[in-house]
């Protein structure tokens, strides 16, 4: 045999070994991910929330005389109660408002106001809305015959959505107990980010990680808490004038912040229903109120959002919709992160070049 043929065997068999070893990698890395994919959601929701909440983490163990792990928790727990009141309100409200409505109808005392004609003059939906209440304020009844097919197909999706609120809401307060596990271990935490990083991007590593930090917390803070933010206060007003509804409507509007929509564009509806049956005063008050938080992002985004991070519109209305269609609303916060930091780094390669 030439020397030459033992050499063409030798890369051969060096070539088959790192092949088998690519392959048996390669399938530990997708086995583990098979095993852990209904958990990764959770997981980067968790992260999210750590690097978002680390300033504040680092302030508060300081007055505690630096207790990182009495911050965390405090923390964590201050969190959870801020998602768990809520929900409960949220659900006893609903229900309520579900009963009140059956009996109302048992006895025949549902009634619907009359609609102002000039709810007809509005262009292409006004006429079928005035038709269709108009017929309403005079029989109710008659309307749930005349929409008993839809209602009947809708039915169980509003369950499930009931569900889901519920699940998204169990979700949120494990994503928040293991962010609380990431806070305490900060340090080895930003350690394991950076390596992982080094890893990826090679000496640049360090600096992604860092940019990582920064988009995150631009978008949870400007973005999320902005939409956060107008949507309590939105929803403080739509309880206080009893408007029917008040909790989808509030869910409506922290979705359409979340997306970059005007919130204007759900509360107009709104603010014209309460007019017709909420006393003029009350109306006034709530109008302007509606319209001021509505356009409270003006202000509040530019407070919050991060120095240097500029992530456009559309990139956070994709990640977000995006993400609500792959995970659900926990991907709607997700997918909009997710997507902004991807941004960031492809940006920040394009500027590298």
């Amino acid at each position: 045999m030439t020397n030459n043929q033992i050499d063409n065997e030798s890369h051969v068999q060096k070539s088959i070994y790192t092949a088998l070893r690519i392959g048996f990698v390669a399938l530990l890395f997708i086995m583990s991910y098979l095993i852990l994919k209904p958990f990764v959601g959770l997981v980067l929701w968790a992260i999210i929330i750590a690097v978002a909440l680390f300033p504040l983490h680092k302030k508060f163990s300081k007055l505690l005389g630096n207790r990182e792990k009495l911050s965390a928790i405090l923390i964590v727990l201050i969190g959870i109660s801020l998602m768990v009141i809520p929900a409960v309100l949220f659900t006893a409200s609903t229900v309520e408002s579900v009963q009140n409505i059956t009996e109302q109808m048992d006895a025949g005392t549902l009634s619907v106001p009359s609609p102002d004609e000039a709810v007809a003059e509005w262009p292409i939906i006004g006429k079928p809305i005035y038709e269709t209440w108009k017929v309403a304020s005079k029989s109710l009844s008659d309307v749930i015959v005349m929409f008993e097919p839809q209602i009947k197909e809708m039915a169980p999706k509003l369950l499930s959505t009931a569900t889901g609120i519920v699940l998204t809401v169990l979700l949120f307060i494990i994503s928040l107990i293991i962010s609380g596990a990431l806070m305490i271990n900060a340090k080895s935490s930003e350690k394991t980010a950076i390596s992982v990083f080094k890893t990826l991007a090679g000496t640049e590593g360090e600096k992604f990680a860092m940019l990582a930090g920064a988009t995150i917390r631009s978008v949870v803070q400007g973005v999320l808490g902005t939409a956060v933010i107008q949507a309590v206060f939105i929803s403080i007003s739509l309880f206080l004038i009893d408007f029917p509804g008040a909790e989808i409507v509030s869910i409506i509007v922290l979705f359409v912040a979340i997306i970059q929509l005007p919130v204007l564009l759900v509360m107009i509806p709104v603010i014209i229903y309460v007019f017709t049956y909420a006393g003029t005063t009350a109306a006034v008050i709530f109008t302007i109120w509606a319209v001021l938080w509505s356009a409270a992002d003006n202000v509040i985004k530019p407070m919050l959002m991060g120095r240097g991070i500029d992530i456009p519109m559309l990139v956070i209305l994709l990640g977000a919709i995006g993400g609500m269609m792959m995970g659900g609303i926990i991907g709607l916060f997700v997918g909009a992160v997710f997507l902004a930091f991807s941004y960031e780094t492809f940006m920040a390669i394009i500027k590298a070049e």
